[in-house]
């Protein structure tokens, strides 16, 4: 089992940034699991935002958030970060950490494995 742990979220005002991080336990991971995060809010269906290939760190996003959001990770901790910059209003959100085993095909193109209890980022405008 993978547990996934979120902090950094909160409350910033429009054009304002904020630096989410997740860190992950468990007998399982490893760094070459997959490694995203994901938003939902009331009533829609949760997000891809964006993810990190373990196996060689590259990066995917969202249209939404591409040149505005980076993701990064830190194998020695166990962490990924979600660095948002430029927030608008509708980036108010839960955001969820998410990690999959490494896959043969692509990156979380499937429900992830794991998820973390989410953190609230809200953004005035």
């Amino acid at each position: 089992q993978v547990q996934l742990v979120e902090s950094g979220g909160g409350l910033v005002q429009a054009g304002g940034s904020l630096r989410l991080s997740c860190a992950a336990s468990g007998r399982t991971f490893s760094s070459t699991y997959n490694m995203g995060w994901y938003r939902q809010t009331p009533g829609k269906q949760r997000e891809f935002v964006s993810a990190i290939r373990g196996t060689d760190d590259s990066t995917y996003y969202a249209d939404s958030v591409k040149g505005r959001f980076t993701i990064s990770r830190d194998n020695a901790k166990n962490t990924v970060d979600l660095q948002m910059n430029s927030l608008k209003p509708e980036d108010t959100a839960v955001y969820y950490c998410a990690a999959e085993a490494p896959q043969v095909m692509g990156v979380m193109l499937r429900p992830p494995d794991y998820w973390g209890q989410g953190t609230q980022v809200t953004v005035s405008s």
